[in-house]
């Protein structure tokens, strides 16, 4: 009787791994609808269903993201979510700090084409520092001067290096559109965000799944459909249109499931991987980047996919994930800051621990001489702290070898939290949770001794765990 049941468990494994290597190693290719007939006279008028991505800002600048869509609402159900189709036309951009709308600036009209999935970045100069900024968006078919629609949005600048002001922000990782918590309204943890009026985001990557889920983005547009209808929702929508961002991607929004460059998901190229993330998002001239909030707090955002060595490389001084160009730029930086509080934002992580059965960060053995590299690096910078997306549970750790403190936010919803267990704790876990929610980070607005407070959240903004540092 026991052999049967063995032979029932093998049969239905091995059922499994043939479905799963159809799938997503071969994975079947689908189409999406049409969308049906365009409207004509005015009701041809563009919309903004994907809302506004304000993104990058500095004390001066910041950037603007938008898409015209064909139809105010999103009209058409592909069983895998609602199409939102693009539209030409034009778009141009009004702001003016908050209060003082007599100040206001706008910029030229601009052209919005299909080659671009119908999206446009628009970047503000000379801004005021530290001020809250109104915006709105305006678009228009071609040349058509009568059909002009508006989406309102608002974002705040950075303060001055030398201003000793407070910050708060939120991390944020993995946003699967099939685990989602709220029904077509989203996420819950957006309404909880908004609400808490924080000065930024950082999403960490894996902000879609190509290949997680039905419609397998197995071409351009299937990966710009799981972009458009992500952001089509109404909960993060009305967040992204009231708070400034900053994007990182990581494997799932560039590919495929730990993907390095030259690989290629069905008919989507890596190339056209990249491309599309930049298209997506507000984004400077480079994928990794340092921003600094005043006196106290200066961050920088890593690229852990455009540089990194095939993970099936035998391990050695050569194998990287940061590349040489990005190691060398980061040293450089984290040198000559004098921020009080120095955070590293990774895609993956780098203190860990991980799980055995992974091969793709710099806590698993197949990166393990660069990670050692950089845990001896940033050990030996003060009031420097790491914090990382990917992982699918919450956690503090301390590295036993050099100390370097790492935070992981977890996942955006409990639907999402595995991967780990409570069983699993080690000695280097200082707080340990399989759930999901967010990462707050506050530094106080003081100019003497200043905090930094790290708290972890619930979805519905609970605390789990706070850990804070003073300056000594």
């Amino acid at each position: 009787m026991q052999r049967k049941h063995l032979k029932i468990i093998k049969v239905v494994a091995l059922v499994g791994f043939a479905i799963w290597s159809v799938e997503f190693i071969s994975p079947r290719h689908y189409r999406l609808p049409d969308p049906g007939p365009a409207p004509s006279g005015e009701s041809a008028a563009v919309h903004m269903v994907n809302g506004l991505k304000i993104g990058e800002a500095t004390s001066d600048s910041a950037i603007i993201w938008t898409r015209l869509t064909r139809d105010p609402e999103t009209e058409v159900d592909t069983g895998w979510g609602r199409l939102v189709t693009g539209v030409s036309g034009e778009v141009r951009v009004l702001y003016w700090p908050d209060g003082n709308e007599a100040a206001r600036r706008e910029t030229d009209w601009v052209a919005v084409h299909e080659d671009g999935d119908f999206t446009r970045q628009i970047k503000l100069s000379g801004l005021d520092a530290a001020t809250n900024y109104s915006v709105v968006v305006e678009g228009r078919p071609p040349g058509n001067q009568d059909l002009i629609s508006r989406h309102d949005g608002r974002f705040r600048t950075a303060p001055m290096v030398g201003e000793a002001a407070g910050v708060r922000f939120t991390v944020l990782t993995c946003m699967s559109f099939h685990r989602i918590d709220d029904g077509a309204n989203g996420n819950k943890i957006f309404p909880v965000m908004e609400s808490m009026d924080i000065d930024f985001l950082v999403h960490t990557g894996d902000i879609v799944y190509y290949d997680k889920a039905k419609p397998y983005a197995t071409d351009l547009s299937l990966a710009r459909f799981k972009w458009n209808r992500m952001f089509a929702l109404p909960n993060h929508r009305s967040f992204f249109d009231n708070t400034g961002g900053y994007f990182m991607k990581d494997d799932h929004d560039t590919l495929k499931n730990d993907a390095w460059p030259g690989q290629w998901y069905g008919g989507l190229t890596w190339e056209q991987g990249l491309a599309t993330f930049r298209e997506q998002v507000p984004m400077s001239e480079k994928t990794y980047r340092t921003f600094r909030w005043g006196k106290h707090l200066q961050f920088w955002l890593i690229e852990g996919r455009d540089f990194r060595s095939p993970n099936t490389m035998p391990d050695g001084p050569d194998k990287t994930i940061w590349g040489e160009e990005q190691k060398e730029w980061f040293f450089e930086t984290v040198q000559a800051s004098d921020a009080t509080y120095k955070l590293v934002i990774s895609p993956t992580p780098i203190v860990g621990p991980d799980r055995d059965d992974k091969y793709d960060n710099h806590t698993n053995q197949s990166f393990r001489t660069e990670g050692e590299e950089l845990r001896a690096f940033l050990s030996s910078i003060d009031n420097l702290f790491v914090i990382t997306g990917d992982r699918h549970w919450q956690y503090v750790s301390e590295d036993p070898e050099t100390g370097l403190i790492e935070f992981a936010s977890g996942p955006t919803t409990d639907r999402q939290a595995s991967g780990f267990s409570l069983e699993e704790r080690q000695p280097m876990h200082k707080y340990l949770n399989i759930k999901g929610g967010f990462l707050s980070v506050e530094v106080t607005p003081v100019d003497e001794d200043p905090e930094i407070i790290f708290t972890h959240h619930g979805v519905d903004g609970s605390v789990y765990n706070q850990v804070a540092f003073r300056l000594e």
